[in-house]
């Protein structure tokens, strides 16, 4: 069954730090760009961080970078989101998606929601003050 499976959320304070994973069946991840995006309370699901299919090249938005750092081991079908010195505006929950119709390519626009086929369930993440 090809699916996504994210782990690794939680409660931390403002300033700690949480390693979201992301599994993937085979079929999915594969030469596949990776992201995360997120939905706190009451808001639309908005871009976090996107992987190139190679891992080579990183997308973030601008209120994470520097904090958050995503990353994948292509052996263990996994995306990994680092991140550091939360705030409690991260606050949400948080999915991987897999945009499967790009694979193997860098040209399409990461932050679009629509150009990812396959959603996580989602994890969540609290961040008090």
């Amino acid at each position: 069954q090809e699916q996504l499976v994210e782990s690794g959320g939680g409660l931390v304070q403002a300033g700690e730090s949480l390693r979201l994973s992301c599994a993937a069946s085979g079929n999915i991840f594969t030469n596949s760009p990776m992201g995360w995006f997120r939905q706190a309370p009451g808001k639309a699901r908005d871009f976090v961080a996107a992987l190139s299919w190679d891992g080579a090249r990183t997308y973030y938005t601008d209120s994470v970078k520097v904090r958050f750092t995503i990353s994948r081991d292509n052996a263990k079908n996994t995306v990994y989101l680092q991140m550091n010195n939360l705030k409690p505006e991260d606050t949400a929950v948080y999915y991987c998606a897999a945009a499967t119709r790009y694979r193997g390519t860098y040209y399409f626009d990461q932050s679009d929601l629509s150009a990812y086929g396959y959603w996580g369930a989602g994890t969540q993440v609290t961040v008090s003050s």
